[in-house]
């Protein structure tokens, strides 16, 4: 449980999606103007994140890593087929975005609108595939430490869009100069931010 409560504090506030290593950068920047829109496509991709990663983790543990087969017998203790990871990882996180996509559009046509194409393109989002990714790299050893990890990335990125529409909902009652309003004032308060985040590197609960 301890451990479980440390992974995910810190890919939370360390080991940001955002802030740590730049991944999902498209919509983090474009649907990062309102608090609500950004607020939904947080929530959206902590959804996606939650059942993608651990499902992806157990697709790799009994499918996909060399010997991972070896449950339908002795034969297939040599079968390798890490090379289909990537295909499958992205293939889980399509179909579940499509989940999310069909549920937004039943409960929330408004947000449905506000996010557009943003939506779909969680599929696509590098935070998403880099969660499992991570996953991979890191041997968790079990789907305790792998939820943790989904749950934290998935809040750790809506923690980033959230608090920077809340600063550029703000900025919008401010003197900015002609050449840093819009993408580049962004950008600027982004690097900020990221920097803020590094201190608290080296936390362990």
């Amino acid at each position: 449980m301890h451990e479980m409560l440390n992974i995910f504090v810190k890919s939370i506030f360390i080991d940001n999606m955002v802030f740590a290593f730049f991944l999902g950068m498209c919509s983090y920047l474009a649907v990062s103007k309102t608090v609500k829109t950004s607020l939904g496509l947080g929530i959206a991709v902590v959804f996606v994140q939650i059942i993608t990663v651990p499902v992806n983790y157990l697709l790799l543990e009994y499918l996909l890593k060399p010997g991972a087969l070896s449950w339908l017998g002795a034969s297939f203790v040599d079968v390798d087929l890490s090379f289909l990871s990537f295909m499958i990882y992205i293939a889980v996180i399509a179909a579940m975005v499509q989940l999310v996509e069909m549920i937004v559009e039943k409960f929330s046509p408004s947000l449905y609108n506000s996010l557009g194409i943003f939506l779909p393109l969680i599929a696509v989002n590098c935070a998403i595939l880099g969660g499992s990714l991570f996953m991979e790299q890191r041997e968790y050893q079990n789907i305790g430490q792998v939820l943790s990890w989904g749950l934290g990335s998935g809040v750790g990125w809506a923690l980033a869009i959230v608090s920077l529409a809340a600063i550029r909902e703000k900025l919008k009652y401010n003197q900015i100069p002609a050449p840093l309003k819009g993408i580049g004032i962004t950008f600027i308060i982004t690097g900020l931010m990221s920097i803020a985040f590094m201190s608290f590197l080296g936390i362990k609960l």
